[in-house]
Order: structure tokens, then C-alpha cells, then sequence
């Protein structure tokens, strides 16, 4: 139990990074390799038994790839759990814009375990489609700790208590195959997962907002999440259009007291001309005429 709660402290963030480890965590944390290349050729077993290459999940929507091990007592199910209850406040569907791959990380495990961890989440999830949208994996120790590495995955296995300790998370993966981003945690803001998922589509998933809306946030390595980091030089830029169309308007209003002085002075010099061509009145004698 102390070991799980000790992963539940790491997995939360890198705030923690100064809280003294138990051995058995001692290097296990994310280790960011953004652009890294995952290994298509390990061959791995899905929850229906069958054979399946790394490679063979890649196609033309993004991924999110997430490590467990099915019969963890705590922190597996709270990070599994936590990510469908993210997933269903997106608008997209698993299997249809993106999808997810999750690989048991204990080799001893069965696809029978692996069904029964994605059944959960499907009765959780309860949304079509996404049971070709989301496989779990089971592997041997080679490929299993091929890919965790390849993705900064790191992890560790405990004798005394039979458990593994590792971090919480999620590595957001381009259709190609390439490490994109990382999500810290147990539940994500469905702006995060969102934001992730049309990055690594490079933009070809998502709306002209969800373009708009990373132009105002970035992604922090160090948090894992999307802050509004770029919302300062945003505010500049809105103060900057504000004194722009401000000092418009002032120049404008300028131009229009100038031209309408001139115009004032035009009416006042036709005036005087327009009384001296006025005709002597009847009364007066004509001109050379006393």
C-alpha cells in the first residue's frame, strides 16, 4: 500500500521531485523524448490472444498510448478509470478521430486479464466503436520494456510487494509512430486531451478554433499541461490593436476638425465677396448722377 501511494505522489507532478523516494522508486518517473520513434516491429498479444504488431495499430489518427499492469490494486485502475472519465468529456470518439493502445507492463500476465481491464472501461466509456478503437496489450519482458523505453516510459518492479512502481500518465503518439506529447496524471482537462490529440495529427483532426486555441495555449513539459503561457503576448497584442485603433480614431477626428475649420473659412470668405457684388438699393442715386 505505502508503494502506491508513493506512485499516486509521483504521478501528480514534478512539484514532488524534492519528496524523498522509497528505493523502489528510484528512477522511475517520464522521461520526455519528444520526436522519438517507436519500435513498430514488437510484437505484442491483444485481449482476444492474438498476435499484433506495435505497428500495425499506427495508421492516420493519433494515439494514446498509457502503461498498467491489470492486476495493480490501486494506481492502474485510478489512472485507467480517470482517463475514460477524461475521454467522455471530449465531443470525439475512440476509434474515430484517435485511438488509444494500453500495454500491460508485467509479462506474467494473460489476454484474459487484459479483456477484463478493457471491459471495465468499455462499461465505463459506453460509446460505440470503441472497442476496435482501444486494445490492450500483453507482451514478453523484451518488448514490453523495448517500448516503455522508447516512449521514456520507466519503471520499476518491487519483490517484497509484487507490484510496479511507475508514474502516471499518457504519451500522445503521431500517426506515424513518433512520440508527441505527455499528459501527467490520472484525469486530464478535455482542452488537454483535445489540444494533444490535433498537434500530433499535425492539424489534420479538430476545428479552425482548435488551431485559434493553440496560438493562445502552450504546451508546459514540466506540468504536462496546456497553460495559457501565451496569453500574455495575446493581451499585448490586444492592448497594441486597442492603442492602434485609439490613436485611428484620434487622427481622424484631428482630419475632420481641420477640414471642417477650412470648410468654415471658405463659407466665411464667400460671404464678404457675396455682400460686395450686392446691387445698390432703390434709394440710391445711380452713379454719376447727383
Amino acid at each position: 500500500m505505502r508503494l502506491a501511494i508513493a506512485c499516486l505522489v509521483l504521478g501528480r507532478s514534478t512539484a514532488f521531485a524534492e519528496v524523498p523516494r522509497p528505493k523502489a522508486l528510484e528512477g522511475v518517473a517520464f522521461e520526455q523524448r519528444l520526436g522519438a520513434e517507436l519500435p513498430q516491429a514488437l510484437e505484442f498479444r491483444d485481449e482476444a490472444g492474438a498476435a499484433v504488431r506495435f505497428g500495425d495499430l499506427l495508421g492516420d489518427r493519433p494515439i494514446l498510448l498509457s502503461f498498467a499492469y491489470y492486476h495493480c490494486p490501486m494506481l492502474c485502475p485510478l489512472a485507467l478509470g480517470g482517463l475514460t472519465s477524461s475521454l467522455k468529456t471530449l465531443s470525439w470518439n475512440v476509434g474515430e478521430e484517435f485511438r488509444i493502445v494500453t500495454v500491460g507492463i508485467d509479462p506474467r500476465e494473460t489476454p484474459a486479464q487484459a479483456a477484463e481491464a478493457k471491459q471495465k472501461q468499455l462499461d465505463l466509456y459506453r460509446r460505440d466503436g470503441a472497442a476496435e478503437g482501444w486494445r490492450f496489450l500483453t507482451g514478453d519482458e523484451a518488448a514490453i520494456r523495448a517500448l516503455a523505453d522508447a516512449a521514456g516510459f520507466k519503471y520499476n518492479y518491487d519483490a517484497g510487494s509484487d507490484q510496479y512502481a511507475h508514474a502516471a500518465g499518457i504519451v500522445v503518439v503521431t500517426p506515424e509512430g513518433a512520440v508527441s506529447r505527455y499528459l501527467y496524471g490520472f484525469e486530464f482537462a478535455g482542452r488537454d486531451l483535445r489540444l494533444a490529440l490535433v498537434e500530433a495529427a499535425d492539424g489534420k483532426i479538430g476545428s479552425l478554433t482548435d488551431q485559434l486555441l493553440l496560438l493562445c495555449f502552450h504546451w508546459d513539459p514540466t506540468t504536462g499541461k496546456y497553460g495559457g503561457i501565451a496569453m500574455g503576448a495575446v493581451r499585448t497584442a490586444s492592448a497594441l490593436t486597442l492603442l492602434g485603433l485609439g490613436g485611428f480614431m484620434v487622427a481622424m477626428w484631428r482630419r475632420e476638425r481641420r477640414e471642417g475649420a477650412r470648410e468654415g473659412a471658405r463659407e466665411g470668405s464667400g460671404s464678404l465677396r457675396d455682400a460686395s457684388a450686392d446691387p445698390p438699393s432703390r434709394g440710391a442715386a445711380p452713379p454719376g448722377r447727383s
